[in-house]
């Protein structure tokens, strides 16, 4: 009988120690040029964080699926429970670290800004100045471990699950400014009309790294993965590939939204 239950025990052990030749993941879908829906595969996700994994992945011999998985708080979710092997784009704090490996160097930077109205009235120079104002976030979002454990003391943060309906809660006046990543942002904006009713204050409450982040739950999460994964992405990121491949997905997604626009307009 033992021999039998070793026997039967072999397979699943060979599975799970076997390489991983497909890997799944997922990110912000309301994130132009980094990642956002495809139009026409509404259940995939495109944009430079999407075309640097399949080049990693290409490398490497792998197949990387970089697919939409709901809100932003949802995708970390499905990542966290192992569901989805990867994050395609995520700020590194000590908290996230507890549910994921990340794999560094962070393959690009992104600002985060204090979003509010046109006829905003806010004094804005620094961190200090949000307090005493009720501002909004999103779900699960982070700005960077130094910012989150201000923000986290000192002010005052509603969270709503997509930059959508926190940039319109901003335009109905329920909250005095938004903190949002600046080029998703104005990407956002410009599509939902509003490019017109909002501005940025500088400077930057932050500049972050989107790192890749692998699950602990992940299946396909071993030392040989994340240590190919890591040499890969070094030799990358000392190349001009990231930064090419924002500028590509910068004007694909404008071309869609002036296609999209033509479209309507027939």
């Amino acid at each position: 009988m033992l021999l039998s239950l070793c026997l039967n025990l072999l397979p699943a052990v060979a599975l799970a120690q076997a390489p991983c030749q497909q890997l799944t993941a997922t990110g912000n879908s309301e994130y132009p040029p980094y990642l956002w829906r495809d139009p026409n595969h509404p259940e995939q996700l495109i944009g430079a964080n999407a075309d640097l994994l399949e080049r990693l992945g290409q490398a490497l011999g792998l197949k990387v699926v970089v697919r939409y998985a709901g809100p932003w708080s949802r995708a970390q979710e499905e990542v966290r429970t192992g569901r989805i092997d990867l994050l395609a784009g995520y700020f590194l704090t000590q908290a996230r670290q507890q549910a994921m490996d990340f794999i560094a160097p962070a393959f690009l930077h992104t600002p985060s800004v204090v979003w509010v109205r046109q006829d905003s009235t806010l004094q804005y120079r620094g961190w200090g100045d949000l307090q005493g104002h009720n501002g909004g976030t999103l779900v699960s979002n982070s700005h960077g471990q130094q910012f989150d454990d201000y923000a986290k003391a000192h002010l005052s943060l509603e969270a709503v699950p997509s930059a959508r309906q926190a940039f319109e809660k901003l335009l109905l006046k329920r909250n005095d400014y938004v903190i949002y990543e600046q080029y998703p942002g104005m990407a956002l904006v410009r599509v939902l009309g509003m490019d017109r009713q909002l501005k940025v204050l500088q400077p930057p409450v932050s500049s972050e790294g989107l790192y890749l982040a692998i699950s602990h739950a992940s299946l396909c999460n071993q030392p040989a993965l994340r240590e190919a994964l890591a040499q890969k992405m070094k030799e990358i990121v000392a190349g001009p590939l990231p930064g090419q491949l924002l500028k590509q997905n910068l004007e694909r997604w404008q071309q869609q939204q002036e296609d999209e626009q033509r479209g309507q307009g027939k």
